[in-house]
C-alpha cells in the first residue's frame, strides 16, 4: 500500500529513543523526510548516527516559548512542517500515598504541556496552509486509570479530550488530529512502571514483569514498530478519516466497547 508520505516533512517530538525513533525509521522508509526534537544532545547524535540524514533539534519542550521558537525554526531551516507526531514527555510513576500537589503540576508540565506547546504553533500553521496531520502518542492512562500513575493519566485524558476537540475544530481547515494510547511497549518506560508495580505490591522487580506479562492476553508487551506502523497510517491520507479518534492499542488488555 502507497501511503504517499515521499516527501512528506515530518516533525517528531521525543524522537531520539523509544517510540519516537520507530516512528521516524517507519517515516522514512516511507521516503519521508524526518525531524526530531529532543531535550538531551546526546540523544539525538545517537539517533542521527542510527537513522542517517535527520534534522535534530535540542529544546525542553516544558517551556512554551522554546518549542515556538523551535517550531519556528524548524519550518525555516528544514521546511514546513506536514505532519506532528507528539511523542515527548512522561509522567514519574508513584505511589498514591507519595503523591502531592506538585506530583501533580509536574505530570501535567512533563506530559500534557510538552505537546501542548507545540501543537498550538503548529496547528495554527497547518490551518492557515489548508493542509496537515498531527498523531499524539498519550497513553492508555487517560481512559483505564492505574494507582502507581494517577497524575500522568490524568494528563493523559487531558491529552485525549484536546485531540477529539482540535479534530473538531480544524477538520474543516484541513487538518486532521488523531490519538494513539500505547499500552505497555518494550521502551526504557517499561522498566520504570515495572519498578513502580513492584513497590505497590511488595514484588521484586522480576517477580512484577513476570506478572505484568502474564496478564496481557497476547503474553508479551508492545514493539515500538508496532506503533510506529499505525502512527504512519494515521498520518497518511490513507488514514485521513480516522481524525477525532482516540485509539487504545494494548493488544486486548482492557476489553471495552467504549
Amino acid at each position: 500500500m502507497d501511503l504517499e508520505l515521499r516527501y512528506k516533512n515530518v516533525l517528531i517530538t521525543g524522537g531520539s529513543k523509544g517510540i519516537g525513533l520507530a516512528c521516524a525509521r517507519a517515516f522514512l522508509a516511507e521516503g519521508a523526510r524526518v525531524a526530531i526534537v529532543s531535550r538531551t544532545q546526546a540523544h539525538l547524535d545517537d539517533a542521527r548516527r542510527a537513522l542517517g540524514e535527520v534534522f535534530v533539534m535540542a529544546v525542553d519542550l516544558c517551556d512554551a516559548s522554546a518549542a515556538t521558537l523551535m517550531v519556528e525554526r524548524v519550518e525555516a531551516e528544514f521546511g514546513a512542517i506536514d505532519i506532528l507526531v507528539n511523542s515527548a514527555g512522561a509522567a514519574q510513576m508513584s505511589a498514591v500515598d507519595d503523591l502531592s500537589p506538585s506530583a501533580w503540576h509536574a505530570a501535567m508540565a512533563a506530559k500534557y504541556f510538552t505537546a501542548i506547546h507545540v501543537i498550538d504553533p503548529m496547528i495554527k500553521r497547518m490551518g492557515e496552509r489548508g493542509t496537515g496531520a498531527i498523531i499524539n502518542i498519550i497513553g492508555t492512562g487517560g481512559k483505564f486509570p492505574t494507582p502507581s500513575h494517577l497524575p500522568g493519566g490524568a494528563a493523559n485524558a487531558a491529552l485525549m479530550l484536546v485531540t477529539a476537540g482540535l479534530a473538531n475544530t480544524y477538520a474543516a481547515k484541513g487538518v486532521s488530529v488523531v490519538g494513539l494510547s500505547p499500552g505497555a511497549t518494550n521502551t526504557e518506560r517499561v522498566a520504570l512502571g515495572v519498578k513502580a508495580q513492584a513497590q505497590r505490591l511488595g514484588l521484586s522487580e522480576e517477580q512484577a514483569l513476570g506478572s505484568m506479562k502474564r496478564d496481557l492476553p497476547l503474553g508479551r508487551f508492545a514493539e515500538p514498530e508496532e506503533i510506529a506502523d499505525l502512527v504512519v497510517f494515521a498520518a497518511s491520507e490513507r488514514g485521513r478519516y480516522l481524525t477525532g479518534a482516540n485509539i487504545v492499542v494494548n493488544g486486548a488488555a482492557t476489553p471495552s466497547v467504549v
